[in-house]
């Protein structure tokens, strides 16, 4: 007899192996379910549930099947153990599936969930509060997906409704990104620092982002970071909070198509360029802005702008009557008065609630910040 070898022994062999793994000699993989109800589980998934048989033995009292179907294969067990499993099966019309029950039961034990195979997206009630989140008060960064750092700039998501992300890349080069989609009502991203090279569904070839450029993110547009700079950073803002972000590996980028202005959900990809742009009077005198072109993109759904002061050091007290109020400070500061006073300084953000008084004071004159609201009018008026 030779002893059990030993769990190092065993993480020795699989490191050993990870290379076939990696070079693509696994041919299949199966999910074992254990089926003491062997006949009727096996009815049931055939049958019921529109699997095929693959493979099945022995001849002469079946105990192993293999099944396939929906992109799954599944091997059932008559003397396997264990938990039965739970299985997810996606359809366009789901009402439609095993008579509109959600919920079955597989004679195995086995829990079937049918579900919406591209569900809309769920808006969260809005719970509006005042959100002020500083650079110096130590936001703690956090690894997210492509190994990219988040900063969270409304921890309390307004109820779920909207995310803001300063977004970092430490070390430049190459991102280990893919071709994904979000499931979203409104995204964009605007560069705060540094460069990022992306590339867009229908939009032509990469291109590179500079600090102070833009993209509106239309919904479900296909797209992939290549590459950055060291130290690069980006302002995301997005609604929901919760959303989708979906592989799309059989959409190589950039694609054959160009059609710059495809409709995506009732909104049009938008790559705004700093340099250039025009500046146009803001709402209140002494201050001047960069419109982003989201307006108009979205239909008014969102509107975006970089606001700098043109010599004024305050704007009159007003209030909102829109459903999202974003500042993201870029250069100088500002004092906020909303129910307090805050001082704000680079990189710090703030979300005002509708119906507040508010306004700026003592603003420095470098003083800029990014504005973002839904809609694009956000209803401002004296208070």
């Amino acid at each position: 007899m030779h002893a059990a070898p030993s769990p190092d022994r065993l993480a020795h062999v699989f490191n050993m192996t990870r290379p076939a793994i990696l070079c693509g000699l696994i041919e299949s993989a199966e999910i074992v379910l254990p089926c003491g109800a062997f006949d009727e589980t096996l009815a049931f998934f055939t049958e019921d549930l529109g699997f095929r048989v693959a493979a099945i033995f022995p001849a002469d009292a079946p105990a192993t099947a293999v099944i396939t179907g929906h992109g799954l294969r599944l091997r059932l067990d008559r003397h396997g153990a264990g938990d039965p499993g739970a299985l997810r099966l996606a359809s366009r019309n789901p009402d439609a599936v095993a008579g509109g029950v959600r919920g079955i039961v597989a004679p195995n034990g086995t829990r079937i969930e049918i579900v919406d195979a591209d569900p809309p997206i769920e808006l969260p009630p809005l719970r509006e509060s005042l959100v002020v989140a500083r650079a110096a008060a130590g936001t703690p960064w956090h690894v997210g997906r492509a190994g990219l750092r988040y900063r969270d700039l409304l921890p309390d998501r307004l109820g779920g409704r909207f995310i803001a992300s300063h977004i970092r890349i430490d070390h430049g080069g190459p991102v280990p990104d893919y071709v994904h989609f979000h499931k979203v009502r409104f995204q964009m991203i605007y560069c705060r620092r540094g460069w990022v090279r992306v590339v867009y569904e229908d939009q032509g070839e990469p291109f590179v982002m500079q600090a102070g450029d833009c993209v509106l993110q239309a919904p479900r547009i296909r797209h992939r970071v290549l590459e950055s700079s060291d130290a690069m950073e980006v302002v995301e803002l997005a609604c929901p909070a919760l959303h989708e972000t979906i592989a799309d590996p059989l959409l190589p980028l950039p694609n054959a198509r160009l059609d710059p202005a495809r409709d995506f959900s009732g909104q049009r990809f938008v790559r705004h360029v700093a340099q250039g742009a025009p500046l146009q009077p803001w709402h209140s005198a002494g201050f001047c802005a960069r419109d982003l072109g989201i307006g108009a993109a979205t239909a008014g759904l969102a509107g975006a702008r970089v606001v700098r002061s043109n010599g004024a050091g305050a704007t009159p007290v007003a209030r909102h009557a829109a459903e999202f109020m974003f500042m993201f400070v870029l250069a100088g500061s500002a004092t906020l008065r909303c129910a307090g006073a805050y001082r704000l300084t680079s990189d710090d953000a703030c979300a005002i609630p509708s119906g507040t008084d508010h306004g700026l004071e003592d603003c420095t004159p470098d003083f800029e910040f990014l504005e973002v609201t839904l809609p694009h009018d956000p209803g401002t008026a004296a208070a």
